[in-house]
């Protein structure tokens, strides 16, 4: 106490973690690294669109909080300080939750849902909310009530959806940490079209007091970051079963401070299956050149780097149906009031619903447990599995979905998301990781899969992995040069 404070964000604090212990040892103030957030979505957001709403006087409170108890030589918690947004479909008290929606823009919570409870638990600051597409349904971020929100690396293309506005904040430096939330792939469309990480946890792993559904992969909540440790971290505290999470039945006993800390992994020692399109999904010609690039560049580091002849191209047939059933539980209260030009996403989904069978949800049911079945098969000889991202590279945003992949024409809003919705099906824990950019210059991601519930040994393998980008430039993070 009563050393001086530095009360500028030096350069060096480049990762959440490093920050958060600058913070906790007083080398850096929690205000200072907000001044920083703040001017950074000064400069690249009125570009980039992916903050929809700022709270910039609630986070210098909380920022200011912070300091005082590190002043008065208070323990910490993990997160002290540290700026974070918040994907809003998530309510944060005080600040008003959209959904992308013109209905919605009045609407302030007067509470904050599980997951912003827990970060403010641990010491984040929220600085404000980020933009999705209408009621987050799509993996392109555009919506009437805010417009588009463009990729980082070229703001013409998307940056996937639904959790966009967070994935670009996180990879143009806007917070190191945001929230994001996962159907089918909207946590790691993103990750991998904005070049950053993102964990989608085995379905029960974070808490989600808000689902409709009791039992499902579907409605998953989960951190996006600019590294794996910093997901991790992250991860530690929206895992915690305190402030409520209890109320989720999915949240099965598990103590979440242990993803502070992942272990050390041998590259050499983990066999891992690969497969560019696991059996003959949808995949563009140029991701799957890029993907076979990038396992060239791995070979050689792995005990076994094996493609493997897994096959889930029934799965986008049971996630159209098994979508429809959680659909129908989320929105039948308001169903019959929608306007005509309402979210066509959601209405193309609900009204699908309304024209099928409870057997056919009962058969897609069965069918899921086939895969997931495959799924564990295939991990009874491997550690991970690793795919590609994405199906297809961005696309202009301008387009709701590429209208064709290849010449095989997108019938809709979900026929180009396979690689990512048939791994929701099966429900397993994946981490998008980047892994470089294409000729371009747009990132590009895959896809790291572990078996059921082995989440932080997955997360572990994941950092593993991404340090071997170290040693080559086509695996590293890319960096984008916008608002630099």
């Amino acid at each position: 106490m009563g050393e001086a404070e530095n009360t500028s964000a030096p350069q060096d604090f480049t990762t959440a973690r490093a920050q958060g212990l600058a913070i906790a040892r007083g080398e850096l103030s929690a205000t200072a690294v907000l001044d920083s957030t703040l001017a950074q979505i000064a400069a690249v957001n009125p570009t980039l669109n992916a903050v929809i709403t700022l709270a910039p006087d609630s986070a210098r409170a909380e920022a200011e909080h912070w300091d005082q108890q590190r002043r008065k030589g208070e323990a910490l918690p993990p997160l002290a300080g540290l700026p974070v947004l918040i994907k809003d479909n998530q309510h944060a008290a005080g600040i008003r939750t959209t959904w992308g929606s013109a209905d919605h823009l009045d609407t302030v919570p007067a509470t904050d849902s599980g997951i912003v409870a827990r970060l403010r638990a641990a010491g984040a600051v929220v600085v404000g909310k980020t933009n999705l597409p209408e009621y987050s349904i799509g993996a392109n971020t555009v919506n009437p009530a805010f417009g588009a929100t463009g990729n980082p690396f070229d703001p013409t293309r998307t940056c996937g959806g639904s959790s966009g506005g967070s994935g670009v904040a996180v990879a143009a430096d806007m917070t190191k940490l945001a929230t994001g939330s996962d159907h089918g792939g909207s946590l790691r469309i993103p990750a991998s079209y904005c070049g950053i990480v993102a964990f989608r946890a085995s379905p029960g792993v974070v808490p989600n007091e808000e689902r409709r559904t009791p039992a499902t992969h579907y409605s998953v909540q989960g951190p996006m970051a600019q590294n794996v440790e910093d997901a991790a971290l992250m991860l530690s505290v929206i895992a915690d079963r305190q402030l409520g999470g209890s109320r989720d039945p999915m949240a099965f006993p598990l103590d979440a401070s242990r993803f502070t800390a992942l272990e050390a992994v041998e590259t050499a020692s983990l066999r891992v299956a690969v497969s560019a399109d696991l059996g003959g999904l949808l995949v563009s010609a140029e991701t799957k050149a890029l993907f076979r690039d990038r396992m060239e560049r791995l070979s050689g580091r792995f005990a076994a780097l094996d493609w493997c002849d897994l096959d889930l191209t029934d799965a986008p047939s049971v996630d159209w149906l098994l979508r429809q059933d959680v659909f129908v539980s989320q929105y039948f209260e308001e169903a019959d009031s929608w306007s005509e030009d309402f979210a066509p996403n959601v209405r193309q989904t609900y009204d699908a619903a309304r024209q099928t069978s409870m057997q056919d949800i009962a058969k897609a049911r069965f069918r899921q447990l086939t895969l997931i079945q495959r799924m564990h098969d295939l991990f009874e000889h491997y550690d991970a599995l690793l795919v590609p991202g994405v199906g297809v590279q961005p696309f202009e945003w301008k387009h709701n979905y590429p209208p064709t992949i290849d010449g095989q024409v997108v019938e809709n809003y979900m026929a180009w998301l396979h690689m990512t919705s048939s791994i929701t099906v099966v429900g397993n824990p994946v981490v998008a990781l980047p892994m470089g950019q294409d000729a371009k210059g747009l990132p590009f991601g895959v896809q790291l899969i572990g078996p059921r519930f082995s989440d932080h040994r997955l997360l572990s393998i994941a950092a593993a992995v991404e340090a071997l980008g170290a040693t080559d430039a086509h695996l590293a993070r890319p960096i984008p040069t916008f608002g630099a």
